[in-house]
Parts: C-alpha cells; sequence; structure tokens
C-alpha cells in the first residue's frame, strides 16, 4: 500500500488532467488517423516524456513549498482570484469554439512525430502547477508524502495516467468522435462549472484556514 496509493493517485491525476480533449489528444488521435498507429504511439511516447519532467519538477516544487503553511496559502488565494476570474470569462464572455471537421496534418517519419509530442507536450504549461496542487492536496490529506521513492512512484504513475488516456484516443477516436463534437460545443460551459467547482473547494480551504 505504500506505493500503491501514490501511484494510483498519479494514474487518476494524470487521466483527469488528460481526458479532456485537447492539443495533445487529439493531434495524437488525428495522426493516428493519417499516418497510422506506429507514428502516434511515437508522438504519444514523445509527450508523456516531457510530462514526466514537468511532474517530478512540480512534485519537487510541491516539497519546497509544503513546508512554508503561509506560502500554500498565498497560492491558495491566488489560485481562488485566478479560478473565479476563469469562471466568470468562460461562461459569459468566451465565443464558443468551433469544430473543425478536417484538419491535414502532413506525414511525418517516426522521428519527427516523438519530436512533435516532446515540442506540444513541452508548449503546455499546465501539467506544472496541476501537480503541484494535487501533490500538495493529497500530502494534506496524508496519501503523499514527499520522499524520492514515493515521489518517484506518483511521476511513474502520472506518466501511466497519461500514456493510458492517450492510447485511449488513438485506438478509440472514431468511437468518441462525436461525443468530442459535443464536448467541443459546450466547452466554455463545462470549463466554467469546473473552474467555479475548484474556486469554491479553493474559498472553503482559505476560509477554514482562517476561522476553522
Amino acid at each position: 500500500m505504500t506505493y500503491l496509493t501514490p501511484l494510483l493517485s498519479g494514474f487518476i491525476a494524470a487521466a483527469i488532467g488528460t481526458i479532456p480533449p485537447g492539443l495533445l489528444n487529439m493531434t495524437a488521435a488525428k495522426i493516428k488517423m493519417k499516418e497510422g498507429k506506429k507514428n502516434a504511439l511515437w508522438f504519444v511516447i514523445g509527450a508523456v516524456l516531457v510530462i514526466f519532467f514537468q511532474a517530478y519538477v512540480a512534485v519537487l516544487f510541491a516539497r519546497v513549498i509544503d513546508n512554508r503553511p503561509d506560502v500554500v496559502t498565498l497560492l491558495r488565494e491566488v489560485g481562488f482570484v485566478i479560478f473565479s476570474i476563469l469562471t466568470i470569462y468562460f461562461l459569459f464572455f468566451a465565443k464558443d469554439p468551433i469544430a473543425k471537421k478536417k484538419t491535414k496534418i502532413k506525414k511525418s517519419s517516426k522521428k519527427s512525430s516523438f519530436f512533435l509530442g516532446m515540442l506540444l507536450s513541452g508548449l503546455n504549461f499546465f501539467p506544472i502547477p496541476y501537480y503541484v496542487v494535487v501533490s500538495v492536496t493529497l500530502a494534506s490529506y496524508n496519501l503523499f508524502t514527499f520522499q524520492n521513492p514515493i515521489i518517484l512512484t506518483f511521476v511513474l504513475g502520472s506518466v501511466l495516467g497519461a500514456f493510458g488516456i492517450l492510447y485511449s484516443y488513438i485506438a478509440f477516436f472514431g468511437r468518441i468522435e462525436k461525443k468530442t463534437d459535443y464536448f467541443m460545443r459546450n466547452m466554455n460551459t463545462i470549463i466554467g462549472s469546473i473552474t467555479g467547482l475548484v474556486a469554491l473547494a479553493t474559498l472553503f480551504n482559505i476560509l477554514n484556514y482562517y476561522f476553522g
């Protein structure tokens, strides 16, 4: 159980963060459709390699700030403001995205697919603050400790979770394409609702810290 909990926690966290249709999973699916499964797998391998380093750096940063309650509280307050602004923006001001029917992807080799995966994954900075919040939250419930073997197990779980979701997009994209179109049409409402819930949860933690 010592290693199973962080492994599963990393897997679930990565799955939640990767499952909404985004640049990485949609590109992986389209590469599979245009260039075949092997090139798509090389793209995914390149992407998860970067995710490994992002998750590892994030948890190391979380270990530093976990010993600073004042910093954790400040991050919660900043996070509440950011998530509140995002909620208002996505629910009331953002325009609904239009799903593109056809997207041309140039033929590429396995090597270029691998580096494309690394590039697109590297351009996505969301995993770093995401895994910081996840690891600090898990630690607050005594489900995670900032010991090197536990950290590596958590990061391994994150890599496996991201790989599993990306591979699912490669394998089952044809079956979930209609659901993806629905998600795209309602993306702003869905994202706004999620950020709203996160903002409320963050506000609860802030109030509990000051008045609990």
